[in-house]
């Protein structure tokens, strides 16, 4: 049985699993979609062609799936797709895809979206994400799964998240952040790895020296770094080393870190 504020608007069209929650003076559009056990707070504007999953949380004056800020939009067939047990908190505004993006923006599973943060068009968003108050991503934006991204954060068009990366508050992201890394700064270059987030995340000690070494190899070896990359991939037997290097050979927008200068001695 599903539990509707009488102030709420729900256009003929709409369509509502079961054990939904929705609050006072909620605006959901004709062409969304909302799976069972989903709560929507007061004042909330879900528009367009949105289809939401189970169990998530979408709290109060979100705007979700209202159409792109792209000047190129021009009424195109677009669409916004949200997984499952979601936390969106207030303020948060998500804009689905536009027709030179692919026309979707997706996101998964399990993730938190505090207060204010913004998912533009064509975004791709995996799962058990953090996007901390302010984060604020532009168009055609990829995070792969854990990536943890702090407070008041912007990352440029088409930049590239790996998994379990982690981004620190008030930086600029302009390039690809590798998986396992932590960045930070305006603009942002690598710091090292995110390694409480490898510790909570693998068992296997050996899994986390793996990536150590795999990183200073890379970024720290003062080497060519898509030489180091390709022979990573070819020789390494670990399976996240592998993982590190191809985000490395297939970024598109170059990685930040500081180059280690030789020594007239080397």
């Amino acid at each position: 049985m599903n539990n509707i504020h009488k102030t709420a608007i729900i256009e003929d069209g709409a369509i509502l699993g079961e054990n939904i929650t929705v609050g006072a003076y909620t605006i959901i559009g004709k062409d969304v979609k909302i799976g069972d056990g989903t709560v929507i707070d007061s004042h909330t504007v879900i528009a367009g062609k949105t289809t939401i999953g189970k169990n998530n949380h979408i709290f109060s004056h979100a705007s979700i799936g209202t159409i792109p800020q792209d000047l190129k939009f021009n009424g195109e067939d677009v669409e916004l797709i949200i997984g499952d047990n979601n936390k969106i908190r207030e303020y948060t505004l998500f804009n689905p895809g536009t027709s030179g993006g692919g026309s979707v923006t997706r996101i998964g599973n399990n993730n938190l979206f505090m207060g204010y943060v913004h998912v533009a068009h064509d975004c791709i968003i995996g799962n058990n994400c953090i996007f901390a108050n302010g984060a604020t991503l532009a168009g055609h934006v990829e995070c792969d799964d854990f990536v943890v991204v702090g407070g008041l954060t912007p990352i440029h068009q088409f930049c590239k998240i790996g998994t379990q990366a982690m981004i620190g508050g008030a930086s600029a992201i302009a390039q690809d952040i590798p998986p396992f890394c932590l960045a930070e700064g305006n603009k942002a270059v690598l710091r090292g790895l995110n390694l409480t987030g490898l510790r909570r995340r693998f068992e296997n000690r050996e899994d986390i020296d793996a990536i150590k070494q795999a990183y200073k190899e890379l970024f720290e070896s003062g080497k060519p770094l898509q030489a180091v990359a390709k022979d990573l991939v070819e020789n390494s037997v670990n399976k996240y080393v592998k993982e590190l290097a191809n985000f490395v050979l297939t970024t598109k927008r170059g990685i930040p870190f500081e180059r280690k200068l030789k020594s007239e001695d080397e």
